[in-house]
């Protein structure tokens, strides 16, 4: 869908009563507000007017009007919801009054990082492998830290109970136009992961964003939750969001050696964004969660590694991410950090083909070392320049916890 018009059709044809115009605060935690299919034309026309000091790093109380506009490309059934008077959402750009764009929105940075790619002839696509863990609810309903089984790296029933409610997600992904590459087991105890394909940035993003409000909803329906936090149970491993990225380039040649090495030279810089929350930290450098800069072909001990493949696509699989990361703002800055490394012609150092979780110190002591707490990873982004240059006032105390 492309248009207003279309968007219309398509409630009647679906007999569509709420529509859900979503957005994200700075943090990339889905906000939204409904609206019947009678103010649709106002929100195309005009925008729907939301409270910018009440979200998450939008400012302040002063000139706080700011405006949601529907995205139509955005458009979709919501699956779970009653088939009689059924519930559709869309993503939304952010507006000021004078209808400029909100430059604190994480979409529109985005759009303006694969913009700068596209002038310089880089296309870039991303996939996400998201992992969660699903556990019981008490006879009360409240949320437990019971795993939902005992089951282990992609085992199968009995011993997974999570094969019902992968299938139910990938179903519903599908019916909003969303199609999952696969899913599994991961390796804790009532762990699971899904995979997505690559796909252009945007979509990529929006799909990751998607995925996490699907599973939320679905874990709902069948009595148990879902949790996307970083390291829910000690002794067990974390929740990444590993990032698969390819580089495509107009004049044919292959940047993925530079793209790598930009990301490589300012990961500590971007780790606050990669990983948020303070609980981040204590999956890094645990149970093949990435603690070092390094690099190799398949190695999974390493930060980024070169998936083995069959076709003549080459990826990069960056492995600190968490789920907690607002992908918007990750994507942007994995983008600008990529081109920066072609701009600069830089070079990875020398891949190492060593498991760095067994590596003898000779070996670590001379590795750089990604953040090892929330603390330091802010004092990273704020003594960057990249970072100052590329995000707008307010993200870098928002995440400094400055400005809640």
């Amino acid at each position: 869908m492309n248009s207003y018009e279309d968007v219309l059709e398509f409630v009647e044809e679906e007999n569509v009563k709420f529509i859900r115009l979503a957005f994200f605060d700075v943090f990339g935690v889905q906000k939204n507000i409904a609206i019947m299919p009678d103010e649709l034309k106002r929100a195309f026309t005009e925008g729907v007017s939301i409270d910018a000091s009440s979200v998450a790093g939008f400012g302040a109380e002063v000139h706080s009007d700011l405006f949601l506009r529907p995205d139509p490309t955005t458009m979709s059934i919501v699956p779970w919801r009653p088939l009689d008077g059924r519930v559709a959402k869309m993503f939304c750009d952010i507006e000021y009054p004078d209808g400029s764009l909100f430059q604190r929105d994480s979409r529109w940075l985005l759009k303006k990082a694969v913009e700068f790619a596209s002038d310089k002839g880089i296309k870039v696509n991303f996939g996400t492998e998201v992992e969660f863990y699903i556990f019981k609810l008490d006879e009360n309903g409240n949320r437990t830290m019971i795993p939902q089984d005992t089951a282990g790296y992609m085992d199968i029933a009995p011993e997974d109970h999570g094969e019902n409610i992968r299938r139910d997600i990938s179903l519903a992904l599908v019916d909003m136009g969303i199609r999952p590459e696969s899913s599994h087991h991961e390796m804790g105890p009532g762990q699971n992961e899904v995979d997505f394909r690559y796909a252009d940035p945007l979509v990529a993003a929006d799909n990751a964003s998607t995925f996490k409000w699907v599973v939320k909803s679905i874990a709902n329906s069948d009595g148990v939750w879902a949790d996307f936090s970083p390291k829910p149970i000690p002794n067990q491993p974390g929740n990444g969001m590993h990032i698969n990225i390819s580089v495509e380039a107009s004049d044919g040649k292959d940047y993925t050696d530079q793209f790598m090495a930009g990301i490589l030279e300012h990961i500590r810089e971007i780790s606050l964004f990669l990983n948020p929350t303070r609980e981040s930290y204590e999956r890094l450098g645990d149970m093949k969660a990435p603690k070092f800069v390094s690099w190799s072909e398949q190695n999974r001990s390493q930060l980024i590694r070169i998936p083995a493949t069959r076709s003549d696509l080459r990826r990069i699989e960056l492995r600190s991410p968490d789920p907690t990361a607002n992908p918007y703002l990750a994507f942007t800055l994995l983008i600008y950090a990529g081109i920066d490394g072609i701009d600069r012609h830089l070079q990875p150092m020398e891949p190492l083909d060593v498991n760095l979780f067994k590596a003898d110190t000779t070996i670590t002591d001379g590795l750089k070392r990604l953040p090892q707490s929330l603390d330091e990873a802010i004092a990273y982004a704020k003594g960057s320049d990249f970072v100052k240059m590329l995000l707008p006032e307010g993200y870098l105390a928002a995440y400094s916890g400055e400005e809640l």
